[in-house]
């Protein structure tokens, strides 16, 4: 099973890099481009919702938070563009920490509501702050990511910057999720009474986690916000912060390779069911549903199904093999 896994990992690899060669359609490209930003964004949403269990409604607002701050730097400021990225994440810590404090205090709902109301204010200051972030007419002319004087103003290069970057993410978010730091995560989302009984200290575990998610949320706003070349406050209302949380679910919550199955579904289904017209979100709805309710625990439970069975199998045969190769020397 394990080679199998491997095999398939590695034609999945080779061709997500064979592919703006093989398919020069601009709009999937760019649609892929979304991809690997969703995924960056579902897997920052992952530490503080799918490992230590607190939920956070207010993914939206730190998007926006971390795609106007590299445009009106861009913009404002004229900048060079490479400086957006250091400043996306001093701006994810520093909404990390302050977001992190509340969470000590309320859970539950409350935490939820806590973190709506971040992502609404937000979203209304980005409206009515006219004069310095264009109110409801946004930021446009945004310019594109260079680097040492390569200009990524394609689809087809920025495909292959926005890849690696994803697969660097993640390979720091998987090595974060097997760690002590991710199971002590796992830890105080089971039993926070009992993490802390151990003498472990939760709170700063916490702000830790939602420090995590929002530099990377804010990575994500960064990366977005240079490939759109163009953003307003209405993309970022409470509907986007919803979709990333059934990105998460979907996909399986807790997992790295979950939340990159979850994000690529939720972001390409919609794409491949417009076909049906004005029925195709009504389809990608009761689809959605149906995984909520036969799969609770994602798409990656699947192959963690597949792999205890194989494990119990080989258990099974090592039991069998034994008692015959002890019945036979009984005989004798």
């Amino acid at each position: 099973m394990k080679k199998i896994k491997i095999a398939l990992m590695v034609l999945v690899f080779v061709l997500l890099i064979a592919f703006p060669m093989l398919d020069g359609n601009l709009y999937h490209q760019q649609l892929m481009n979304q991809v690997f930003v969703n995924i960056i964004v579902v897997m920052g949403l992952n530490f503080i919702t799918g490992l230590t269990g607190q939920m956070n409604l207010g993914t939206a607002g730190i998007f926006a938070l971390g795609a106007y701050a590299s445009a009106l730097m861009c913009t404002k400021l004229h900048t060079p563009v490479w400086i957006g990225f250091p400043i996306a994440i001093l701006v994810g810590f520093l909404i990390g920490r302050g977001l992190g404090y509340p969470s000590l205090r309320v859970k539950g709902v409350y935490l939820s509501l806590t973190t709506i109301g971040f992502s609404e204010v937000v979203r209304l200051i980005l409206t009515n702050a006219i004069d310095f972030t264009g109110g409801s007419q946004g930021v446009q002319n945004i310019p594109f990511l260079n680097l040492f004087g390569f200009e990524f103003n394609t689809p087809f290069k920025i495909y292959y910057l926005y890849f690696g970057l994803a697969i660097i993410l993640a390979i720091a978010a998987a090595r974060v999720v097997s760690s002590k730091w991710g199971r002590v995560f796992k830890a105080i989302r089971d039993n926070s009474d009992a993490v802390e009984a151990c003498g472990i200290d939760v709170a700063n575990l916490k702000i830790l986690a939602f420090t995590m998610a929002a530099i990377y949320g804010c990575i994500g706003g960064f990366l977005y916000t240079h490939m759109m070349g163009y953003i307003n406050p209405t993309a970022f209302n409470q509907d986007l912060s919803v979709n990333y949380l059934v990105m998460m679910m979907i996909g399986g919550i807790g997992s790295v390779a979950g939340n990159i199955l979850g994000a690529v579904m939720v972001t390409l289904l919609p794409e491949i069911l417009r076909f049906m017209q004005n029925y195709y979100w009504l389809i990608f709805s009761i689809i959605t549903l149906i995984f909520a309710v036969f799969l609770p625990n994602g798409i990656v439970s699947l192959f963690k199904k597949s792999e205890r069975q194989e494990k119990h199998f080989n258990i099974f045969h090592s039991i069998k093999k034994a008692t015959e190769v002890w019945g036979g020397r009984l005989a004798k």
